[in-house]
């Protein structure tokens, strides 16, 4: 028989993890801080049960690392060969989800991610480095849902979760920004062209080329 502790830690994980996902993707908690559990609860307003249960479900999808026995856990802190494998993984299906939209999008669609388009550039404009990154995670959500391939959608969005530990900063930059909204400009035209082959080329490029910008950055 499941004991009230127990019962009362299975139904407060899911929201811890929910905000602790939210604190380690957004910064709050940075890569390699260690996570003192009763520190932490505190801060949450939570136990160390549910706390632990939340932890043990980020260490699955790869946000946060044991540090063995007495250690505790932190989170993770990527390799550079980790990086560059997610970022070679990441221009694979990029490429692929912009062939399938150039064939089955919409031109209400297209219309939609032209739009995040011009939304990025205005945040360029504006100096708004934080707007601009909403917005780009916003531009390949929007890709991902129109193109409708739910295998591909759930390996992507795994890999960019990961990803997002060390991504932020190399789209800070003015310049960065600015090749890489001219490059997901270039893959919505392609999309509208309705040429697959070309969009995939340019969705690979566009991956292979924030590689070559955090490369640039280390």
């Amino acid at each position: 028989m499941e004991h009230a502790p127990d019962r009362l830690a299975r139904a407060l994980a899911p929201q811890l993890t929910t905000r602790l996902e939210a604190m380690i993707l957004d910064g709050t908690l940075p890569p390699g801080e260690r996570l003192h559990e009763q520190a932490l609860a505190d801060r949450l307003g939570t136990s160390r049960g549910p706390l632990r249960e939340a932890l043990r479900a980020l260490e699955r999808e790869g946000l946060v690392v044991s540090g063995g026995a007495h250690r505790g856990m932190a989170v993770r802190r990527l390799e550079a060969r980790e990086e560059a494998e997610l970022y070679d993984a990441r221009a694979l299906l990029q490429g692929f989800c912009c062939a399938l939209l150039a064939e089955r999008a919409t031109e209400d669609g297209i219309a939609a991610l032209q739009a995040r388009v011009d939304a990025m550039d205005a945040a360029i404009q504006a100096g708004d480095a934080n707007g601009y990154y909403r917005q780009n995670l916003d531009f390949h959500e929007a890709m991902l849902d129109l193109a409708g391939h739910a295998r591909t959608a759930a390996l992507y969005r795994s890999l960019v979760k990961e990803s997002l530990l060390t991504r932020r900063r190399t789209l800070a930059s003015p310049g960065n920004m600015r090749d890489s909204n001219a490059e997901h400009r270039a893959m919505v035209e392609a999309i509208r062209a309705r040429d697959p082959e070309t969009a995939r080329r340019l969705g690979e490029e566009h991956v292979k080329g924030g590689k070559r910008r955090w490369l640039g950055g280390l």
